[in-house]
């Protein structure tokens, strides 16, 4: 038997990822209702929802950040128990220190790793000058752009090279043109570096634009309503351009008829 292409290879699995809040409680909550998935090796996985979904929920079981009530999540085999360092996780927020410059916050997830100093700053100057912010190293995160620190989270989260890296609605606290020019320079860094990365957001034009695949869940309970393949070559994926191809129309109206949007919110 062959075996299956380098990009057809699942460097993560969700089966049957179940979870209850307050189990054994008066009113227990069940969040998730049996979610199964792959993530493959160099692929971006976007995943959509109708808001209180689960989708941070999910995102905290796959991190090992809590554990699921039913199910299991593997990352290259080994099934996720505990933030163990497989995998990169990149919230909404930035969360950089104020009292450390730009070179400090990025070594931060080195450091907690007992990365050597020497080695920790060899590796963030690297990604500084490779990535747009070199004369940035010495500034304090008071002095960037929204953009340019979610740029210095974002290396911060690849320094320490994740097999996986979970990007949370990475870009809805910016402005529409920072938003746009940021998709388009984290998807290029993540081919660039033969990254595997799910990436959760509201934004279906985002989800078309950065994803290979898009998973859509149903209301909590959450499960997975659909999987669509997006069938457009990174050449087209151009976060301005993409948006005048019919393929993303048809995309961006076949997912929105799919979610369940309250229309009483």
């Amino acid at each position: 038997m062959q075996p299956a292409p380098a990009e057809m290879v699942e460097v993560l699995t969700a089966r049957d990822v179940g979870m209850v809040y307050n189990p054994d409680g008066p009113k227990p909550v069940r969040a998730l209702g049996g979610i199964s998935f792959g993530l493959r090796k160099r692929e971006v996985l976007a995943i959509v929802g109708p808001s209180g979904c689960g989708k941070t929920t999910l995102f905290n079981i796959i991190a090992g950040l809590i554990v699921p009530s039913e199910g299991s999540v593997s990352v290259n085999g080994v099934q996720v128990a505990g933030a163990n360092g497989q995998v990169g996780y990149m919230l909404q927020k930035d969360m950089l220190l104020p009292w450390r410059n730009v070179l400090d916050n990025v070594t931060l997830g080195l450091e907690v790793r007992g990365v050597a100093r020497a080695e920790a700053e060899k590796i963030a100057l690297r990604l500084i000058q490779a990535y747009g912010l070199a004369g940035f190293e010495k500034a304090k995160p008071n002095e960037l752009s929204g953009g340019m620190r979610q740029r210095v989270a974002f290396m911060r989260t690849l320094a320490f090279d994740p097999d996986v890296i979970l990007l949370d609605e990475p870009f809805s606290a910016l402005d529409f043109q920072t938003r746009l020019l940021l998709q388009g320079e984290v998807q290029r860094i993540i081919r660039e570096r033969g990254k595997s990365v799910i990436l959760v957001t509201h934004d279906i034009g985002e989800a078309i634009t950065m994803a290979d695949r898009i998973v859509v869940m149903s209301n909590r309970p959450a499960t997975v309503r659909s999987v669509h393949d997006i069938a457009l070559s990174h050449g087209e994926r151009d976060p301005v351009t993409i948006r005048t191809n019919p393929l993303y129309n048809e995309y961006f109206n076949l997912i929105w008829s799919e979610l369940e949007i309250r229309r009483d919110i």
